[in-house]
């Protein structure tokens, strides 16, 4: 649809009305100006206004413009323009990423008659997805959906990755999208000569704008690509053991398809825990579980075990937490991140906070249980150790702190926490594999609790309790034809909230109808 001036006596209907939706830190303020740039360099009336948003979208900013040609007739008119979007008239709206654009759409901003709808298609979690335990994250393939039967017309792509890629921000490919999506009646160096204008970060702007122009212009900004498949890589292997690995990957190759899919990401992930005989120990698991496993039911169970077995395996402690934050990797993500320019230097200070128990696992194992068996001795070392710690890792005292604390991953299998969560994991498979022969369902299920305990420290103790919890109901409904679906709801009011009060109901329900009535 391209605007210009109006047929008639009727001027309200040259008006071009665009919406711009964006959380704080992505630049909605610099798009909209540019926007209002681009018409006045034109020749264009224009106005444009922000209206503050919602906090659990941090900071959510509505701005909005409206732009309508001169009439050369009408050289003195002084049109007067509305200050904010009104549902079902509004001709562009720009989302600056996926979950934004849904808003749009509920909101009733969206018009299959006449809004064109571009939008990153990136996610940035609201809080509300946030603050849940487990999975949180609405579905973008139904925002996705929902957007493009609400509009006349849906230009997606993410823009948020293009724009890294060219060192910009999403607000310089969102108004490149715009610019190729032919919507507005203005050259493609119009558009260019406003970012020019701006001084600031004008090659990497005009790069990703560039990028997205192409995109929007082409039509592939219609439909996303699929993904290209990822083989599993070794991560952190050293050149000497590559033919460990490729071993360990053709006992991956030998698996059911089904399996073998989250079995190659299992491995990988195991083996950059600790080495190749780590991961020989978790193939070796699958296989005996694939071994006692049914075809006709789609392997299902194993299919779980490949997942589940390897988060087990793969288990935080302050190793790992150290292991993480000295990679060469990690670091240049967060100077990507907050956009480190040359002859600058940046500070990173981490935060830590462990207790008694995590400096106990990392000792030897005797040395470690003989003090947890004495109370006494824990509570004295505690009051040193339980307190939060800030570490500086730009200097070479603190990332050597940490690179040393990595370090001792070679000598894990001798320390506590390694043989208490080998014990705990060996236990869980145990339960699983008994139910599976009894109720197949039932076995799944419980293989899909080991979702509960995740982190360390606090957070460890804390999903360890909720894993305890939702298994101790099992006695209460083995035998029930809906045992399998207990157990799933149980774990899922598990995962509802932080405090429990869920999984306290839903308890509270199981006993209700599977304890005998003392009346």
């Amino acid at each position: 649809m391209k605007y210009g001036l109006p047929e008639g006596d009727d001027a309200t209907r040259g008006i071009v009305k665009i919406a711009i939706l964006a959380v704080g830190g992505q630049g909605g303020g610099v798009l909209s100006g540019w926007v209002t740039d681009v018409a006045q360099r034109t020749g264009w009336h224009v106005q444009s206004t922000s209206v503050a948003g919602v906090a659990q979208r941090t900071g959510a900013t509505i701005y909005y413009v409206e732009m309508m040609p001169r009439d050369p007739a009408r050289g003195d008119a002084r049109p007067v323009l509305s200050l904010s979007p009104a549902p079902g008239d509004v001709d562009i709206l720009i989302a600056a990423e996926l979950v934004e654009a849904g808003r749009a759409v509920l909101r009733g901003f969206v018009t299959p008659e006449r809004t064109t709808l571009i939008a990153s298609s990136h996610r940035m979690l609201a809080v509300s997805e946030k603050i849940v335990p487990g999975d949180g994250k609405a579905s973008p393939d139904t925002v996705l959906r929902r957007a493009g039967e609400a509009s006349r017309r849906f230009i997606h792509f993410d823009m948020e990755t293009m724009a890294k890629k060219a060192g910009s921000v999403v607000s310089a490919s969102l108004f490149g999208a715009l610019a190729g999506s032919g919507e507005l009646p203005f050259p493609r160096d119009a558009f260019e000569e406003t970012i020019k204008a701006g001084g600031k970060g004008v090659d990497a702007s005009l790069r990703a704008f560039a990028l997205a122009y192409e995109r929007a212009a082409s039509g592939d900004g219609e439909h996303e690509p699929a993904a290209p498949a990822v083989k599993p890589k070794p991560a952190n292997t050293p050149a000497r053991l590559r033919d460990a690995w490729n071993g360990l990957l053709g006992r991956v190759e030998r698996l059911p398809p089904p399996v073998r899919e989250l079995a190659g990401p299992g491995l990988v992930k195991v083996v950059d825990f600790l080495d190749p005989a780590y991961g020989a120990e978790y193939l070796g698991r699958l296989e005996r579980i694939v071994a006692a496993d049914e075809e006709a039911r789609s392997w299902a169970f194993s299919r779980e075990a490949a997942k589940y077995v390897a988060n087990a395996m793969v288990y935080d402690d302050i190793i790992r937490v150290a292991d993480l934050k000295t990679r060469p990797a990690r670091a240049a993500r967060v100077r990507t991140e907050v956009r480190l320019r040359e002859g600058q230097t940046l500070r990173t200070t981490e935060y830590f906070h462990p207790r008694m128990e995590e400096i106990c696992g990392l000792l030897p194992a005797r040395l470690g249980a003989a003090i947890e068996r004495r109370p006494g001795l824990m509570k004295s070392f505690n009051r040193l150790v339980d307190r939060g710690r800030r570490i500086r890792t730009d200097g070479m005292l603190g990332f050597g702190t940490l690179w040393s604390l990595a370090g001792l991953r070679r000598w894990r299998r001798g320390l506590l926490r390694h043989q208490v969560e080998s014990r705990h994991l060996e236990e869980w498979l145990a339960v699983a594999e008994r139910e599976r022969a009894s109720d197949y369902a039932l076995g799944v299920e419980v293989l899909k609790c080991r979702r509960l305990i995740k982190g360390y420290s606090d957070t460890h103790k804390r999903g360890q309790s909720k894993f305890d919890r939702v298994l101790s109901c099992l006695d209460l409904l083995r035998g029930r034809p809906d045992a399998a679906d207990w157990i799933r709801r149980l774990r899922e009011a598990a995962l509802a909230d932080a405090d429990g009060v869920a999984l306290d109901g839903a308890i509270r329900t199981v006993r209700s109808f599977a304890e005998p009535s003392s009346g």
